[in-house]
């Protein structure tokens, strides 16, 4: 299996409720955060994807299953796995305690789309190219 992008996420006290446990909504702001270093790793911001090359790749489903609780000043490595079906992308990811205790797994569906399109257009070679270094291998499609 290829390397998974990587992105240590530290609960705060400002994402939990008063008994210290994190809001389930601060954790769908990590990960997205997750997607935008990751997409600015691979040399593709989303806000380059809108301003230079015109396109985007808006959600369309997000799911999380909780594992475990996290709590204020817990810190998680939450990892990313891209795969890619013809128009859209599934971006699979877990959170992990440092002891390896799984607190999180989900997935965001993302649709590729050219400006001014009414549907999804197939994914570019050169996206795809960017995403190849952490393609998800084990044979599993983008959910399409």
């Amino acid at each position: 299996m290829t390397a998974a992008f990587e992105h240590d996420w530290t609960c705060r006290f400002a994402d939990a409720d008063p008994f210290g446990i994190a809001h389930y909504p601060d954790i769908v702001v990590a990960i997205h955060d997750v997607s935008d270093r990751f997409m600015a790793e691979i040399g593709y911001s989303w806000a380059t994807l809108a301003t230079e090359y015109d396109c985007g790749m808006p959600i369309v489903e997000v799911h999380v299953e909780f594992e475990a609780p996290i709590h204020a000043d817990d810190t998680v490595t939450i990892s990313l796995r891209p795969s890619l079906g013809e128009r859209s992308a599934r971006f699979s990811y877990e959170g992990r305690f440092p002891n390896g205790t799984l607190a999180f797994t989900g997935h965001v569906q993302r649709a590729f789309v050219e400006k001014g399109a009414d549907r999804a257009s197939p994914i570019p070679d050169w996206l795809r190219e960017a995403f190849a270094p952490y393609l998800d291998d084990t044979g599993r499609d983008a959910g399409e």
